[in-house]
């Protein structure tokens, strides 16, 4: 929708048209925290926020996120750390990365938008800031959907060799800096391809284009350094916050969906992860891997446009 104009006190800033969503207008946002968020946005109707995983940023929703938008008002944003959000240091235990601190912003983003309840879908990272979210913040999000995770804290509690091995960067990036940073910097572009060509089911998933992209914001040490921030936050202050939070249970639908040829798929009865988290839970496997929305976009589109609908 190009064109669009929104204001919200100033916080609000327009970057242009974007280049991977056909039909969204990018913007700045500047929460009260100063923390900038880069977002693009489309549609009219409900509002549908998509948060990506790692290593992405909100293009990872260019093949769904345009048909989404004939039927919700669509908010596909940078976590902080990630794309062209701002990367705040991690602060004290990595604080500033909890997917408390992260779910915190999109949540202030949307009401600066007008939006006081909203639907969200999260994939990888983007997911269990979903999660985190639909705790912390339960008058705000009407449903959730998960996309190839099980939740944090039973990924942990059940980690053997075979779980090591294939996810090696869930203890890679949180050993102390500077180690993973020296180690990921000394060559992205190499380690960005690799890791996506380890996930990706589907040959070509990610355009050449898309990848430069990807790698365009993955070459910058700031990333490098905000993506184990993110790691190191889940395996400490991520997992405090989960063991506070262990008797509560999701209230709203919560829909999950995952690679079944992927690592979660392999490993994990993922519906019955979440039905250990989540009241109201229906779950489906789809056949690629780990980046369904790049895989298998139009299963996705048709799940989310059902489940958002019902």
């Amino acid at each position: 929708m190009a064109g669009r104009e929104l204001t919200a006190e100033g916080s609000l800033k327009p970057i242009g048209s974007s280049a991977f969503l056909e039909g969204f207008d990018l913007f700045d946002f500047t929460s009260t925290a100063e923390t900038r968020l880069r977002f693009a946005i489309a549609g009219e109707g409900q509002p549908l926020l998509l948060l990506h995983g790692h290593p992405q940023t909100h293009v990872t929703w260019r093949k769904i996120a345009p048909a989404l938008t004939r039927h919700f008002t669509v908010i596909a944003a940078d976590l902080r750390g990630y794309g062209d959000s701002s990367k705040p240091s991690g602060g004290s235990d990595h604080v500033n990365y909890s997917k408390r601190a992260m779910a915190r912003d999109q949540v202030e983003l949307m009401r600066a938008l007008g939006f006081e309840r909203f639907v969200v879908a999260g994939h990888d990272r983007g997911g269990r800031v979903a999660h985190r979210m639909a705790l912390d913040h339960p008058d705000a999000v009407t449903s959730l959907a998960v996309l190839d995770i099980a939740p944090t804290a039973t990924m942990y509690a059940r980690t053997n060799r075979e779980f090591a091995t294939r996810y090696f960067w869930w203890f890679f990036f949180i050993q102390p800096h500077p180690l993973p940073e020296r180690l990921m910097g000394a060559d992205p572009e190499y380690f960005l391809q690799a890791h996506l060509g380890r996930q990706n089911g589907a040959v070509h998933a990610t355009e050449p284009e898309v990848m430069a992209e990807y790698l365009r914001c993955y070459r910058d040490p700031r990333t490098q350094h905000a993506v184990c921030e993110d790691y190191r936050a889940a395996a400490g202050i991520d997992l405090v916050h989960d063991a506070a939070d262990d008797d509560k249970r999701i209230a709203v639908p919560l829909l999950a969906m995952w690679g079944a040829r992927g690592t979660v798929g392999t490993l994990y009865d993922v519906e019955q992860t979440w039905r250990e988290k989540a009241l109201d839970v229906r779950g489906r496997a789809l056949d690629c891997g780990h980046n369904l929305q790049e895989e298998c976009p139009a299963l996705v589109t048709e799940e989310l446009l059902s489940f958002f609908a019902s």
